[in-house]
């Protein structure tokens, strides 16, 4: 959304922010009583102009912590909006080939929860991106797409950066995966080819 000034008789004029204390948005943990999360986060636009990006989801998955070890990352998170159960799990789907689909087990806790993705089955797919869902009670209940929305940061792609590991594939070399964020604030997980397989490649 962009922010004007209406003035009696003129035309409408962009607003520049001034001092913003985002200190309130910062981990913040909503009750999800609602059955729903709604965000705004007001910034800055690269010509200094005032604008505010706002999200509202039902049900909502809060990604946290991500940690990279081997070739898998482990992810912690919450749900607002609706409960975790024991058939739950979370499910990566390739972009652009919707029938691939892997499946991860979560552990949960309360709304908490947390589980491990490795990276070899997407690779062995090839090079494409995979979005991160949360089935929280399995098939029969509703598909979360799993997102970072609940701090101060209007844009994550930029700022929440991952390393890539290498995976071994037999049909598609040697490739390199990691987590990162959309445009819009959903994880997913980019599968790319190494900067020596498109050297050798060209």
């Amino acid at each position: 959304w962009n922010a004007y000034a209406q003035v009696a008789g003129g035309e409408p004029r962009r607003l520049m922010p001034g001092v913003n204390d985002l200190r309130s948005l910062v981990d913040r943990a909503p009750s999800g009583s609602r059955g729903h999360v709604a965000v705004r986060i007001p910034y800055a636009t690269k010509q200094g102009n005032l604008s505010v990006r706002s999200w509202l989801r039902a049900p909502h998955a809060e990604t946290g912590e991500i940690e990279i070890s081997g070739t898998a990352m482990t992810v912690r998170g919450r749900v607002y909006g609706t409960a975790l159960a024991d058939t739950g799990y979370v499910e990566a789907v390739r972009r652009d080939e919707k029938d691939a689909v892997r499946r991860a087990e979560i552990t949960a806790d309360g709304p908490e929860f947390s589980f491990t993705l490795p990276y070899g089955p997407l690779a062995d797919r090839g090079a494409g991106p995979w979005d991160l869902w949360l089935r929280p009670v399995g098939e029969s209940g509703p598909r979360v797409r799993l997102a970072r929305l609940l701090d101060d940061v209007p844009d994550k792609k930029a700022i929440f950066t991952y390393p890539v590991v290498p995976c071994v594939t037999e049909e598609h070399g040697t490739l390199e995966a990691g987590p990162y964020y959309t445009l819009d604030n959903d994880l997913s997980v980019r599968v790319r080819e190494t900067a020596a397989g498109k050297g050798a490649g060209a």
